[in-house]
Formats: C-alpha cells, structure tokens, sequence
C-alpha cells in the first residue's frame, strides 16, 4: 500500500474465468474448533494453511499437472487439458493457452472467518503463467462462486501477460477487493467455514515449459472491530536487532510513471528489497540491466517493476510482494497476521525480521513525520525497552531508514481495524497484516518461531 497515498482496497487497510468448472466444494458445518490461542480470544481467530509437501500436493485433485519430487517439491503442467483464449485487459492482446489444474482438498477453518488472503511462491518462465482461485463455504450452508484472487508471472516480456488483480467479483455475500475476500457485512453474523483453492498453470501451445508452484496458501482471519489494542509487554526480542539492508522509497520519487511513479507508491517494493537482500538474495546484474544506470539503488526499481499489479495500478499487491520474494533461490514468501508484538520479537528473536502495513495521522506515530492511509515498513528489532525497531522506506535517505518507534504506538497502529482519518472519518485498518519471508531451510529456532505463528 502506498504511503501517505488513498488506498485502493476497500477492505484490511484498505473477469474472465478462463477454466472449466469445478466439481462443487463439500457440504460443511459451521466449525466448531478453538482458534489457536484459546476460545473467546478477544483479539479474534488467524488461520494460516500451505501446501507445500509431496504428500500435501499429491492430496489434491490434479487435472493434468503432476507433482514434482525432490528438495523442494512442486506442482507443474505436465498433459493440457485443452487450450483456452484469454484477452489480456491491460494489452487487449487475445492469445490461446495450454492449461491444467490442481484443486486443494477442502479446508474446514478451525474458525469461521471474515477475510481470507491467498498467496503463493512459484517460478513462470517466459510463456507461462498461473491463476490462483478460491472458493468458500459460508456459514449458512451456500457457496461463493470461484473468485480470482490473481493473475501472476514473475515476467513481463512481449510474450507474458500482465500479472493483474481482477475486479468486480461479489455475490452480494462477500467480494474481493484486490488480493481480500471479505464478507461484505460481518457485523450480520455470517461468516466463511471453509475454502478450497484452485491453481491453474499456463504455458504457450507447443511448449514444454511450465510454471512451478511451490507453496499455495491461505490465511484466513476474523479480527474483531476495534480502535485500541490490548497492550503487550516487552518480551524476548528486547534489546535485539538484526542487520536489514537499509533503503528509502524517497530516492526513486519520479522514477518511472509506468509502474506508479516511485516515491511514495513503492513502499511495499522497497521493504521487499530490504528483506531479501537481508537473506543474501537479489537480482543480479543482467537483471537490472534496463534500469537508467543514474538511479541509485536499481534493485528496488527492479522489484517494483515485478510486484506491480496492473489493475490496482500500484506495487501494494499483497500476495504479488511475497510471491516476488519467492522468485530468489530457496526463499519463500507468505502474508498473515500476527496478535501483538510479542509475535513479533519471537521472530525477530529467530532471526526473522517482518513487513508490517499500519495506517495512521501523523500525531499517532511520534517521529514518523507523515500520516498514511497505508504504508509498509520492516521490523527490524526492538529497543532494550521493548520499542520498535523499524526501517522505514518513508525516510528521505538510506541512511535515515532506521527509526525508533514507540511500542504502545506502533503496536496500535498496526493491530487496529478502525481508524478515524484527518477528517475525523471512519476508516479500516489492517489488523496486523504483514508478510514473512523465510529460507528454503529454516533453522530451528526459526522453524519454531514460525510455527508459533502458524506458518509451516
């Protein structure tokens, strides 16, 4: 989400179905299970499920992919089921598709949920590309329609479409808004109980190439309306920091309109930059060759031109970050949500630093020097007082990157679903929403700070 910028999405801080139809999702009841941390948590239920294994893969419903083996396994194209036509919006090019599909298991959510996000890590090489799908059971025993939750490649060569969000998708129960499914009236009681994903892999007719999707997730939450957050206590992460990469989105102001002007737009892509360069990946030089070679910084030119989402017509694409992130050898890319910061220092504690997007006035954030009504920023570490350590793009040099944050004022501004804007308005927070990006091979330790949020 861009910073100091009108959001876009409707909902969190905020069409064409090309594929045969699917065999209907399975009746189910209202789940009935306690959301991780315990019944009647006030700061609500999160629930996020991959498939990423050989065994998760092969459990689901395959028409003409088959599943890869090996360090890392994977879903690939291996016998179309036919060609489809699909006209590109944003280049009006009509071209004929080779495709095949993959259909999780349907996943009864411990909780009911109010929003769903999906994303994915996977490699489309030129002439292919991937659809991700969902669709979900409501409490009141109906179905939602199969929803589009993206359009990806990882290029934009002649060849590639544009990756791209997909607009104007509702039933009258929920919609989606660029990369959210959302109920579109929680306060009624109704809620998700279960979802089921579907993946659909393009390649040019007469080609053996192939995408291949490591990881397809979902994270499925219902936060409660709220303006305040429970404050936590400093924990294990006090007195910790880890050793990002610093770089600020001010530097590219200008820089090129096609892919949202740079400046303020390219929050999202710049934190992005800063947390794979921390794993010790990046684009190499042939990548960035086309950059104007009097930008500084050219890899995060790069990642904007790679995460941009033609339709939202910004870089603020959720899913589009974490699956760029995935792009690098042996790195993966998941968005969630966290409960409090004591989430946080547990994965910065690990080794792990974190992307979060909050929105706020300027008088909510000492220091910051701006309000937003979406921004993203890296969680870097935190004072021995339990403050945030963040590097914030939103700085006018790189080596003005790194702030100091109050605790009680980062944390609420983060983990809050309502806001008042400068107008004293209503408007929507992100609940906690961030994106994690974690190696092939995570240590323990990080295996296990992971794991206590979820993600596996």
């Amino acid at each position: 989400m861009s910073s100091r910028s009108t959001p876009r999405r409707a909902v969190l801080a905020a069409a064409l179905a090309v594929t045969a139809a699917a065999a209907p999702l399975s009746s189910v009841a209202s789940a009935s299970a306690a959301p991780r941390g315990g019944p009647g948590r006030p700061d609500g239920s999160v629930d996020y499920r991959a498939w990423t294994t050989f065994p998760q893969w092969a459990g689901g419903r395959g028409a003409g992919t088959r599943v890869l083996g090996g360090a890392r396994p994977g879903l690939v194209l291996d016998r179309p089921l036919g060609t489809v036509e699909y006209t590109d919006p944003h280049t009006g090019t009509t071209a004929r598709w080779e495709y095949a599909t993959w259909h999780s298991p349907v996943h009864v959510l411990p909780e009911p949920a109010s929003e769903i996000v999906v994303s994915w890590n996977a490699r489309t090489p030129a002439g292919t590309w991937l659809q991700a799908e969902l669709r979900a059971a409501y409490t009141d025993r109906t179905h939602s329609p199969w929803y589009v939750m993206g359009r990806w490649t990882s290029g934009d060569g002649a060849g590639d479409i544009r990756r791209t969000c997909v607009d104007g998708q509702g039933d009258k129960k929920s919609s989606v808004s660029t990369d959210t499914l959302a109920v579109d009236d929680p306060s009624g009681g109704l809620r998700l109980a279960s979802y089921e994903l579907r993946l659909t892999l393009h390649r040019r007719p007469g080609t053996s190439r192939t995408p291949t999707v490591w990881r397809v997730g979902a994270m499925a939450s219902d936060i409660p309306d709220r303006f305040t957050v429970p404050a936590s206590r400093p924990g294990e992460g006090a007195g910790h920091a880890l050793r990002v990469p610093r770089h600020s989105q001010e530097i590219h102001r200008g820089q090129y309109p096609e892919y949202d002007n740079g400046g303020e737009a390219w929050c999202s892509p710049t934190s992005s930059t800063m947390v794979i360069e921390y794993w010790g990946r990046g684009p190499s030089r042939e990548d960035l060759a086309w950059v104007d070679p009097a930008y500084a910084d050219p890899q995060v030119c790069h990642a904007a031109r790679h995460t941009y989402d033609y339709q939202y017509k910004g870089c603020g694409n959720w899913p589009f970050n974490a699956a760029y992130a995935a792009t690098y050898q042996d790195l993966q890319g998941v968005v969630t949500r966290l409960r409090s910061l004591n989430d946080a220092e547990r994965l910065v504690r690990a080794g792990i630093p974190l992307i979060t997007s909050q929105s706020f006035l300027a008088t909510e954030l000492d220091g910051a020097g701006y309000g937003t009504a979406g921004h993203l920023m890296c969680v870097v570490g935190f004072t021995g007082d339990g403050d945030v350590i963040a590097n914030d793009p939103a700085s006018p040099s790189n080596a003005a990157v790194e702030r100091i944050y109050k605790r009680r004022q980062f944390e609420n501004i983060w983990l809050r679903t309502k806001r008042y804007n400068a107008q004293g308005q209503v408007r929507s927070g992100t609940g906690g929403i961030c994106y994690l990006y974690f190696p092939l091979r995570p240590t323990t330790r990080q295996a296990r700070a992971l794991a206590s949020v979820g993600v596996r």
